[in-house]
């Protein structure tokens, strides 16, 4: 059973590994508080503690993990944070995930962090993917009610691994 990471596993993240658990995945998300971890439990959902502002606590998370999923478009906090987490933590975080299990890679490159830094972090996502022979995907969805988000990012997370 493949086995997806979702980084950043707020209410429509929490959507989005129902549906990934519906389609046979095994689900894994993070939050930064224990209250998120709680929300992410509650949705059927393995909860882990881990702030993408410190790499290390998401590598912590990726040993049994196939395809990691970085939902972080609309991130909350000042625009350097954001700008920060899908630029230099998301770099990082590249450089690092070559040397685990992880086959595969989804971001989210639509959201509130606006389009020069999402623009940036799906370049790095890209070259990634281009550097280390990993498949990638760049989801530019924007979040929904009606379920073309959630959709979009299920059929990625499953395309990274079928080709």
């Amino acid at each position: 059973m493949a086995r997806a990471l979702l980084v950043g596993c707020g209410c429509h993240g929490r959507e989005l590994g129902r549906s990934l658990i519906g389609e046979g995945w095994a689900v894994r998300g993070t939050s930064r508080t224990a209250a998120g971890a709680a929300l992410i439990e509650d949705a059927g959902i393995e909860p882990a503690t881990a702030d993408p502002d410190f790499v290390g606590t998401v590598l912590d998370h990726v040993g049994d993990v196939t395809v990691a999923a970085w939902l972080l478009g609309s991130a909350s906090g000042t625009a350097e944070q954001i700008e920060a987490v899908n630029r230099l933590r998301l770099g990082s975080l590249l450089e690092k995930l070559v040397d685990t299990p992880v086959r595969g890679f989804v971001f989210e490159a639509a959201g509130s962090a606006g389009p020069d830094v999402l623009a940036a972090g799906a370049e790095l996502v890209e070259r990634a993917g281009r550097t280390w022979m990993i498949p990638v995907r760049v989801v530019g969805v924007e979040r929904d009610l009606e379920g073309r988000w959630r959709e979009a990012m299920t059929a990625a997370i499953a395309g990274v691994l079928s080709g």
